[in-house]
């Protein structure tokens, strides 16, 4: 982007002068830089909000009208944001602006989100929760302000992980975009630790709110250390979430009894976005 912008500064210095007058409009490079900057700080301004659980500034960053790819609406949103805060209200998020494009009064901006927690559960056990998500925000500029009008998630990975689980390099594979209606597999891959008795179930959740938990089915994690599962994606036009949960437990021996204790356990989730058919779409515009 510097390098364009230099370009253009030589373009302007060796244009003729009788010229000036017509072309400034077009190369007006402040409004560019404002923007820019005005943009960066509304997502920066996003996420010291979210720290602060500053409800009414964070939700004001976002248009009346939003929606996003989920098909949340604004007060779907904000209930979720309440929800969430009101349980986890020690998360902290991060963000990176990776790249912005500006087309008049409109914007979209790709970027890569973080967030974490430590999540005590008792005072033998603690938990710590990760996310990332490369995410595309679209912005448009109301009344001389930029908005948040919409935004979609292209991946995201979550772990909510607990005691030993902490520790477990954990891979939970799926695809992250399938057309709706089809098949695909979900694998989870970890190494328990010695000793240890590994149970884990794959199941998969709709996108919605509110949340409708998946009925699990947990397995005796196989020799190979990896745990498959076929889905048939919705037909609903919905994203999903793959959720895998494990649980760690040990045996104690002693006076020929057997006690199991649970040393850790947790939950690995990854979005799969939902691509619709394209007789799908047909029907709908029929309609």
């Amino acid at each position: 982007m510097k390098r364009i912008l230099s370009i253009i500064l030589i373009a302007l210095f060796l244009t003729p002068a009788s010229y000036a007058e017509e072309i400034s409009p077009i190369f007006n490079l402040g409004i560019f830089k404002n923007d820019t900057r005005e943009i960066k700080s509304l997502l920066n301004s996003q996420v010291r909000y979210a720290n602060k659980t500053n409800f009414d500034k964070f939700i004001a960053t976002y248009d009346k009208n939003y929606k996003n790819a989920d098909g949340f609406d604004l007060e779907t949103y904000s209930t979720l944001v309440k929800d969430i805060w009101k349980t986890y209200d020690k998360i902290k998020y991060d963000i990176k602006i990776k790249d912005i494009a500006i087309n008049k009064d409109c914007a979209t901006v790709k970027v890569e989100e973080f967030s974490y927690a430590n999540i005590p559960v008792s005072e033998k056990m603690d938990g710590v929760l990760r996310s990332e998500a490369d995410s595309i925000y679209y912005l448009k500029k109301i009344n001389g302000k930029w908005k948040v009008t919409a935004d979609s998630v292209i991946t995201e990975n979550t772990s909510m992980l607990y005691g030993d689980a902490i520790g477990l390099d954990i891979k939970l594979t799926a695809p992250n975009k399938i057309p709706a209606n089809t098949e695909y597999t979900a694998s989870l891959e970890f190494t328990p630790p010695e000793d240890t008795i590994a149970i884990a179930s794959i199941a998969s959740d709709k996108v919605e709110y509110p949340q409708k938990q998946a009925k699990e089915v947990f397995r005796k994690l196989p020799d190979d250390n990896i745990l498959e599962r076929l889905f048939i994606s919705n037909s609903d036009n919905v994203n999903e979430y793959i959720v895998a949960s494990i649980g760690l437990t040990k045996a104690d021996i002693s006076d020929l009894s057997i006690k199991l204790s649970l040393t850790g356990f947790g939950y690995q989730i990854t979005r799969v976005n939902v691509v619709p058919n394209k007789k799908e779409e047909d029907n709908v515009k029929d309609k």
